[in-house]
């Protein structure tokens, strides 16, 4: 039976239901996640074959060895593999899906003997044209090793690239190799390809793709032929050239068939990835050392047995920072668990102690930072860690003291530095009012030189209640403190608990083991919380390619829904992902509660919009989980950010405003790449007035944050979203305007976001009329949750 799209195949049998079940969950979430912010979606594929078997796992060996830090899904297209085989294939790729060709396809236009393997690749190879699933395709041939870097294949974006045959001169693309773009993975190129095959118009033979050339007719993108050089070239036994990326072993002797004669110098290169899975592991391991050479998934994929076997700590260290560096913190507490670290070994110790505060294990995690402080270059890390641990426990004294003795070793140390002014105690806090006229206020409070969005979102929740946001009527109860009895006996003192605002529900940011998100509460504190417990406008923050402790977070979540009086989060998208999290009796407590900086004007006081703004245009990028945000697009992104900020200057002047250091980047890169300078303002250092002013008085922002798109809409001012988080894509959806955000990984960014740019400037006047209609809409949503709020509270609500 001939089909339109080549399905993978089911789980392996090894597999659990109740991981199938998990994994599957996992992959509706990631391609929802990537449906909105548009994330590309890139795989290998090869036709394998059981008599091809030793020349695909050479192929695989090959590409993590010489691209440690590249592991994109492998698509292993077949017409029947032994279990045994495809043991041996998983054991080698951590990303390995089998999806069966529908070998009848082709009886229909075979030409040749279908026994003969080459015969049979170059017909098979055209099911990669009908995956739809993804938006590039690299195929290599199992007669192939990756001699070299594959990034610029990886960074390829349009059209068909191959290379052109050796033999027969440019109008025919050489077999092996075609990076496939989504325009081609088409039902309507697929209809060309049977055509063509069934009128029996083309050759095939044992150098060209016969069908694809005769549909192609020669229109494919050109590559370099170091990308698929074949062995031909080095008839005469010839060296391999240096700049080799990928050396084909084109024709019927392979290198592990016995070779052939005149060959020598290519087929030493073969044999260089002829190994056992652990001399491979092995390999893996020592060439991908160093800081960040190594892709978390191969890394763990490769590393794990071989810690198990050799019991080597230094790996076990690599492999307890990817998973930390993953936001999986217990699999960083087992390997590390699971070898004897020598007690002068500072860095493991320091990575372990990392991993068990990580899981709330803090007097097992102090006494492997203790070890650590006793190297010099590992000290000033491991006193900022224990500074953590004591302000984590509420004992502001001994951080204090633990992070002066991290900047004695080390006095730029600025995780330390940082530590040391919060905990300096030398400016008295607010005197606070009586607990019985409070309300408590977990939420993350920004210190200094933080996140300008997280900065502005306490007060902001606190002016949903009304004007007064200081100590009299509030208790503050810091989001990553230990909610420890203390807290507990504070909080019941008060008059309720408002949880909010910002992304609370994220795994990664200050880890804890007690509920696996941002508020490190255990579930016994949570359930003895007596007083009302409000829920407001927290976002669920997972980037794509992040998943949580789900059986922790899960129930602290349930738990937590279950305990509330109000529960909202703000964006609709948060209610889908948390709903999906909780049993069907306890979907409708979750409700629509936007983040009120949306809805500034309406809540700051004597609020005047500005008679004039000024003729600026700011930019904001975003690097935090960098990886997540741009895949592979980082560059393609930065190009386009440098046509969109020229083209940009002819309707205002462009500046860089940074919610947080590091988003200071793309001033630097854009100077550096493409000669741009910008001004940049940073928000970092800002108050929260200054912070509002700023954005209500510039025309236009164009953010990669979720607040530097939420706090200039709520101040009354147009954005354009650059959308490489599913949060803004929610947020732009509760508004009816997803036209105003723009993937970063959009082919055209540039221009798409001049045109945009120069629509919404075209007439400013309407468009903030248009921002504030939307505000408006969101104002009204606020205002029902409000006196939903007073009966909960018996008292006014703004």
């Amino acid at each position: 039976m001939t089909v339109d799209r080549l399905a993978p195949e089911a789980i392996s049998p090894s597999v659990g239901a109740s991981d199938a079940a998990s994994d599957a969950a996992s992959d509706a979430a990631s391609a929802s996640a990537r449906a909105l912010t548009g994330k590309r979606r890139i795989a290998f594929a090869s036709f394998v074959d059981e008599n091809y078997l030793p020349g695909f796992l050479a192929l695989l060996r090959s590409l993590a060895l010489t691209n440690p830090k590249v592991c994109e899904d492998f698509l292993v297209l077949h017409d029947g593999l032994r279990p045994s085989s495809v043991a041996r294939i998983r054991a080698l790729h951590p990303r390995i899906e089998l999806r069966r060709v529908d070998a009848a396809r082709y009886d229909t236009y075979a030409k040749g003997d279908q026994d003969n393997y080459l015969v049979r690749k170059a017909y098979f190879i055209l099911d990669v044209f009908r995956i739809r699933d993804y938006d590039t395709v690299i195929t290599l041939d199992t007669d192939m090793v990756v001699l070299g870097d594959l990034s610029e294949l990886l960074t390829l974006r349009e059209g068909l690239a191959a290379v052109p045959q050796f033999f027969y001169g440019q109008h025919k693309l050489n077999s092996g190799l075609l990076v496939i773009q989504r325009e081609y993975l088409t039902d309507e190129f697929c209809a060309r390809i049977d055509a063509t095959g069934r009128s029996g118009d083309y050759e095939l033979d044992k150098h060209d793709q016969g069908i694809l050339n005769a549909v192609l007719d020669g229109d494919f993108r050109r590559l370099d032929n170091r990308y698929n050089f074949v062995k031909r070239r080095l008839s005469g036994d010839q060296p391999v050239p240096d700049d080799t990326a990928i050396l084909h072993f084109t024709g019927r002797h392979k290198p592990w068939l016995g070779g052939e004669a005149g060959y020598a110098q290519a087929e030493e290169r073969w044999r260089e990835f002829e190994m056992s899975d652990n001399e491979f592991r092995a390999a893996y391991v020592q060439r991908s050392g160093g800081s960040g050479n190594a892709h978390h998934d191969l890394l763990v994929h490769y590393g794990t047995p071989h810690v198990h076997r050799t019991g080597e700590v230094d790996t076990a260290r690599r492999l307890a920072l990817a998973h930390i560096g993953a936001g999986e913190f217990q699999q960083a507490v087992d390997i590390l668990e699971s070898v004897r670290i020598p007690v002068d070994s500072a860095w493991p110790h320091e990575v372990y102690g990392h991993a068990l505060m990580s899981v709330s294990r803090y007097d097992e995690a102090e006494a492997q930072l203790l070890l650590a402080t006793a190297a010099p270059n590992r000290a000033a890390t491991a006193f900022s860690r224990l500074a953590q641990i004591a302000w984590v426990h509420g004992d502001d004294a001994t951080a204090h003291a633990y992070a002066t003795d991290g900047l004695t070793v080390d006095p730029s140390h600025r995780s330390a530095r940082l530590m040391r002014l919060r905990t300096a105690g030398s400016v008295p806090g607010p005197r606070e009012g009586s607990a019985d006229e409070q309300l408590a206020h977990v939420a993350f409070y920004m210190p200094q030189q933080g996140n300008a969005g997280d900065k502005l979102l306490p007060e902001s929740v606190r002016l949903t209640f009304g004007p007064d946001t200081g100590a009299r009527r509030w208790h503050s109860v810091h989001a990553h403190r230990l909610f420890d009895e203390a807290a507990l006996e504070r909080v019941n003192a008060r008059r309720g608990l408002v949880i909010g605002g910002g992304g609370l529900f994220i795994p990664d940011t200050a880890p804890n083991g007690n509920s696996a998100w941002q508020w490190n509460v255990p579930d016994a504190h949570l359930n003895r919380i007596d007083v009302p417990i409000m829920v407001y406008a927290v976002g669920f923050n997972a980037f794509d390619g992040q998943s949580y402790r789900a059986e922790r977070f899960n129930s602290s979540l349930r738990q937590l829904v279950e305990r509330s009086s109000f529960f909202g989060l703000r964006n609709h998208g948060s209610i889908a992902k948390v709903r999906a999290l909780l049993p069907d009796s306890l979907h409708d407590r979750v409700r629509f509660q936007p983040c009120p900086t949306t809805v500034t004007r309406q809540l700051v006081e004597g609020w005047t919009d500005p008679a004039s703004r000024e003729d600026t245009i700011l930019i904001n990028a975003a690097y935090d989980r960098a990886g997540l945000r741009f895949g592979h697009d980082y560059a393609h992104f930065l190009a386009e950010m440098a046509k969109a900020v020229r083209g940009l200057g002819a309707y205002a002047e462009v500046q860089c405003v940074a919610h947080s250091l590091d988003d200071e980047k793309i001033a630097f890169d854009l100077r550096r790449e493409h000669g741009i300078s910008l001004p940049v303002i940073p928000m970092y250092d800002f108050e929260n007035d200054e912070i509002r002013d700023t954005y209500a008085r510039t025309k236009l922002v164009i953010g990669a944050r979720g607040h530097a798109g939420m706090i200039p809409f709520g101040c009354g001012t147009p954005i354009i979203s650059l959308i490489s988080h599913p949060k803004m894509a929610y947020f732009l959806a509760d508004i009816e305007r997803p036209e105003w955000g723009v993937s970063v990984h959009e082919k055209n960014l540039g221009s798409l976001l001049v045109e945009r740019a120069a629509d919404l400037l075209s007439d400013h006047a309407a468009t903030v009329a248009d921002v504030h209609g939307r505000q408006q809409e969101l104002w009204k949503i606020t205002e029902a949750n409000a006196a939903d709020l007073r009966v909960i509270l018996g008292s006014p609500v703004r």
